[in-house]
């Protein structure tokens, strides 16, 4: 038996269960398809001995179009937020910026040159950007030599965008903290980052969505441009699914294997195979029951080998660890973090940068998991400045998610936005208004 439906959906991660939540909220039949056992994507969570463990993302922005989305649906966003949100840790101190002074104070530390810097923040408020092929690091190398501001800069593109400062444009990174809110209210789930994609996965099946987890979509079937059905293996069997609109959240590489190169046409996937520039990171897991820094929120590191930022879990969620544990979560980035890269090297410069931040770090630290996510499960299925529109050749297929994201986003608000975007392409062609929903 076929059945139908408004939209399908393909991946629950951030930006396939965004578009979901809009689609029932617009009162749509939809359907969301997740390959795997739990929702979330690469910003879900796994227990590992009595820890609750995050996969990815771990921090969640408060306001805009995040929150919104589970507004939408009544459901509150189980968030909290730590004070101060966020630190640096220039040579063994913590620096709080958010008591006065701000980046201004942090750069004036180590550069005569920071008043000059905070004026190309303020020209880029106005508009006025660097053009696209400046990286970051070029872009800062004008103003100032110094290391360990170039250590910061370093830092914040690995933290934000999983790359290092010479792979990002300086026009997205100066997008992103001049322009797009650049973190400024954000908070931990006590459950876990899954806690709130189950919470919400739970408000669209009561609003009459459908989610099936470990359902692998095999294949989009099309006619005259359009995607008529989808073929998914569940319960050991193929059914075919008929569908309206179509919604992917596995990436554009992934999606176009689904439908065939031949049906999206040269054009298309020529231009996902330039444009897309997938990274990599290091997500480094670990325990120990004495604390071994002061700070509730993130702390942004200076000069280091890769560790890019840290933060304690616990300090702001005790239930994600056992009686008497501390639950830290450390990110890392390669060099490069945009193609190949020696994994056990990275990773060994990667713990010693912890060992040399945290002395005697091997001797009280429990490490619960060390995760590389690159390839088919990258940190960014593109780098910031290098994504493709949401729209296919296909008239009622779209994208969704950290490769079709708006220029400087990053972070599960800008997946959250995409699928917003996407849920009113998918809402105008359902209606009727074709050219409103694939212009």
């Amino acid at each position: 038996m076929t059945m139908t439906y408004d939209a399908a959906i393909i991946g629950a991660g951030a930006g396939g269960l965004s578009a979901a939540a809009r689609l029932v909220a617009a009162g749509k039949k939809v359907l969301v398809l997740e390959a795997k056992d739990r929702v979330g994507g690469r910003a879900s969570s796994e227990q590992i001995d009595g820890f609750t463990v995050n996969i990815g993302a771990i921090a969640i922005e408060r306001g805009n179009v995040f929150e919104e989305t589970f507004t939408a649906l009544g459901v509150p966003l189980d968030v909290r937020e730590p004070d101060p949100p966020t630190v640096f840790r220039i040579d063994g101190k913590l620096i709080n910026v958010s008591t006065g002074g701000g980046w201004g104070m942090l750069l004036g530390t180590f550069t005569k040159q920071a008043a000059k810097i905070g004026a190309k923040f303020a020209d880029a408020r106005k508009g006025d950007l660097p053009e696209d092929a400046l990286t970051t690091a070029e872009w800062l190398a004008k103003y100032t030599k110094n290391e360990t501001v170039h250590a910061i800069f370093r830092n914040l593109c690995a933290a934000i965008f999983a790359v290092n400062s010479d792979e990002l444009p300086a026009r997205a990174f100066l997008t992103y903290f001049a322009l797009k809110g650049a973190f400024k209210r954000f908070g931990f789930c006590p459950r876990g980052t899954v806690g709130l994609w189950n919470d919400l996965a739970a408000a669209i099946v009561a609003r009459g969505g459908e989610i099936w987890t470990d359902a692998s979509v095999t294949a989009l079937r099309t006619e005259n441009g359009v995607v008529t059905g989808l073929d998914v293996h569940r319960q050991g069997e193929t059914q075919r699914i008929q569908a309206r609109t179509v919604i992917s959240n596995i990436g554009p590489h992934a999606t176009i294997a689904l439908a065939g190169e031949s049906v999206l046409g040269a054009e298309y996937v020529a231009q996902a195979r330039q444009t897309l520039r997938p990274s990599a990171n290091i997500v480094l897991n670990f325990a120990t029951q004495t604390r071994i820094v002061d700070a509730p929120g993130l702390v942004t590191f200076g000069r280091t080998r890769r560790l890019c930022n840290l933060g304690e879990l616990t300090a702001t969620c005790p239930e994600l660890a056992p009686p008497g544990w501390y639950l830290y979560v450390a990110y890392a980035v390669p060099r490069p973090a945009i193609g190949d890269f020696d994994e056990k090297a990275e990773i060994e410069a990667s713990l010693q940068d912890l060992r040399d931040e945290f002395p005697g770090f091997d001797q009280v630290a429990k490490i619960l998991s060390i995760r590389v996510m690159r390839g088919e499960w990258p940190a960014q299925r593109s780098v910031s400045g290098f994504d493709l529109p949401q729209d296919t050749p296909l008239a009622n297929l779209w994208n969704v998610g950290d490769a079709v994201k708006d220029y400087g986003d990053g972070g599960v608000q800008a997946c959250a936005l995409t699928g917003l975007l996407a849920s009113q392409k998918a809402v105008a062609f359902l209606d009727g208004t074709t050219e409103a929903a694939h212009g």
